[in-house]
């Protein structure tokens, strides 16, 4: 499989953070309400054409997981997440009897749903789609009824006990509005984790889901993640 460039193009960041590619860095600047991902924001009215915004998310790569919990060290560092809690993490499944076994990983975190129930559910307005059209939370705003948690079919979300108020990933926007891959994306050695804009043709996670079987988690319940699995969700 080819490798993804990892290294700095030329660009005023640290060598060990790896920037976007041209094509997924988003230009800062006061959006208004545009056209969003599909399912969420709308065109504006009164005639023209709006400019289409983001759709960020992941393409994560199976075959290439070998369940080293980098990306999970990488995001508690990262948001300085409480123990005992966590933003993304790893599921690891053991299948077979010995001597015939094998152990099979599987990294979980937000899928930044376009439909999300647990955005629905929330009374003060909390939980919301930012400027980016990513899932996020108003943290002023929570007043940690875990509403959101127990809305969310994913098991994504959770209260943080320094805060008392729901948490969760929000793809490391601030990350990528300086131009930089999430965390977990920077540290995954095996680079199976890709992130980008599903809105943009052209960019590498749009060019794997086309070329690729892939899958989402519980798809029958239509909430249309944003997360995409190659190399299968049973395990």
């Amino acid at each position: 499989m080819k490798k993804r460039e990892r290294s700095s193009s030329g660009q005023s960041t640290a060598e060990h953070e790896r920037p976007l590619r041209r094509r997924e860095v988003l230009k800062v600047g006061t959006l208004g309400a545009l056209a969003g991902c599909t399912g969420v924001g709308k065109a504006m009215a009164g005639g023209g054409s709006a400019n289409k915004k983001k759709c960020y998310g992941m393409v994560i790569d199976l075959r290439r997981c070998i369940g080293c919990h980098a990306c999970t060290v990488a995001c508690k560092s990262e948001f300085n997440v409480p123990l005992g809690v966590w933003r993304s993490w790893l599921r690891i499944k053991e299948d077979g009897e010995y001597p015939r076994t094998r152990r099979t990983f599987m990294p979980k975190l937000c899928n930044n749903c376009r439909n999300s129930p647990c955005i629905k559910v929330c009374p003060t307005g909390a939980a919301y789609y930012d400027q980016d059209d990513v899932s996020s939370i108003d943290q002023k705003k929570c007043i940690g009824c875990k509403l959101c948690i127990g809305a969310c079919p994913f098991k994504q979300r959770f209260i943080n006990p320094d805060k008392n108020t729901a948490d969760k990933c929000t793809m490391c926007m601030h990350r990528v509005r300086k131009g930089l891959v999430p965390s977990c994306v920077n540290t995954c050695m095996g680079n199976a984790r890709i992130f980008g804009d599903f809105n943009d043709p052209n960019s590498e996670v749009s060019q794997l889901k086309r070329d690729n079987k892939v899958e989402v988690l519980k798809p029958e319940l239509g909430t249309k993640p944003q997360v995409y699995y190659i190399g299968g969700t049973d395990r």
